[in-house]
């Protein structure tokens, strides 16, 4: 399985987002995104992603890093993440308890999913 995520920046911050308290990894922080359908182009998943979870269209750019992860026994995960510097539309919170947008030094602070913590480390250091 992929997992695509999405690096939106705006002026020297990152918008990251709080997990529901419901659901799986309850209330962990993570960069807005989502599974990767079969047969779909990462990138227009992530561009599917955001406009679910926050109402925008966004322009996918790079890829800033990719890696696997395990959670539990559950099968691995590869994870993308992409550079997003461009959107339209009025930026939404449709999916999560809380989003916030963070000086990259301090994404470290927050309590990041196990998957993200290895690629927030390097964010904070560039």
């Amino acid at each position: 399985m992929t997992v695509v995520a999405a690096v939106i920046e705006r002026d020297g911050r990152v918008l990251i987002c709080r997990r529901k308290p419901g659901g799986r990894h309850p209330l962990k922080w993570e960069f807005p995104g989502g599974k990767v359908e079969p047969g779909e182009d990462p990138r227009e998943a992530l561009a599917r992603e955001l406009r679910e979870e926050l109402g925008i269209e966004a322009r996918i750019d790079e890829e800033m890093d990719s890696y696997e992860v395990r959670y539990g026994d559950s099968p691995r995960i590869l994870l993308r993440f992409y550079r997003v510097t461009e959107f339209t539309g009025e930026l939404m919170n449709l999916d999560f308890e809380r989003i916030v947008w963070e000086r990259p030094d301090k994404l470290p602070d927050y309590e990041f999913l196990e998957g993200d913590v290895e690629f927030v480390q390097r964010l904070a250091r560039s």
